[in-house]
């Protein structure tokens, strides 16, 4: 486990989401997440796939389980997976027959296989190592069943970095958040500071600036059909320069 109060830039080998995604601090500054938005996201791709009754559908990077927990109720089995023991086992307390959730290394294939494996909210770019960030996407590809969906939800790059705010305040639950955004060759930063009971922090997201290319790139080393993009929740067409999102449909 990294030490929270890091202050230093990020490294090479620097694994951020330890450290950051297992604290409250990432959950209190994210509490206002638009979760109707979540919500119709689920629908609409639901719907697209067509999914069957009772489908096994795999959250992968699912946090505290806003989506796992919404798709269950639209009647799926539902495993929800993240490296981050403290947000599954706040989001096992949502447990049911047809909701579970385990930590778990997204680099790692499941035994089971699923008719759909999610990774929404762009939980896909997180490790340094190019091989790492492949291994992610193969490990989805084979927890795949013959006829199972993979959904890659991320960011567009393009949109991200022509409409950055390099500087802004937040406070939320009387603590207020410092962020910097910034970008290298390879990544798209945050950096967020505050000051809280007495101590200063400094935690980092840093995430790998794939661009479509990347993914095709590494879908066609993979053996992985690319079924369809989507540049927006509502699974609008994808537009490089302006979509607010890049949604990757594979098999």
């Amino acid at each position: 486990m990294s030490d929270l109060n890091t202050q230093t830039q990020p490294t090479a080998d620097d694994q951020w989401y330890t450290s950051w995604f297992d604290t409250p601090y990432y959950h209190i500054l994210y509490k206002e997440r638009n979760y109707r938005e979540a919500q119709l996201f689920m629908d609409n791709l639901t719907q697209y796939l067509n999914l069957p009754e009772k489908a096994k559908v795999l959250d992968l990077a699912c946090g505290r389980g806003r989506h796992s927990i919404y798709l269950s109720q639209l009647g799926y089995e539902v495993t929800g997976a993240d490296l981050s023991a403290n947000s599954i086992a706040e989001a096992s307390k949502n447990e049911n027959k047809q909701l579970r959730f385990q930590v778990h290394d997204m680099r790692i294939p499941f035994e089971a296989k699923f008719d759909a494996v999610f990774n929404l909210f762009t939980s896909f770019g997180y490790f340094d190592k190019d091989e790492d960030n492949f291994k992610t996407l193969a490990a989805i590809h084979n927890s795949l069943s013959t006829y199972g969906f993979g959904v890659i939800d991320f960011m567009n790059v393009e949109q991200v970095i022509a409409d950055l705010v390099p500087e802004e305040e937040k406070t939320v639950d009387g603590i207020t958040f410092h962020i910097k955004r910034y970008t290298d060759e390879k990544y798209i930063i945050k950096e967020i500071r505050f000051h809280d009971q007495g101590e200063d922090f400094c935690y980092y997201e840093k995430v790998r600036a794939l661009r479509l290319e990347d993914f095709q790139e590494m879908m066609d080393r993979a053996g992985i059909y690319l079924l369809d993009i989507f540049g927006d929740y509502k699974l609008k067409k994808f537009y490089k320069k302006t979509s607010e999102r890049l949604i990757l449909i594979f098999k």
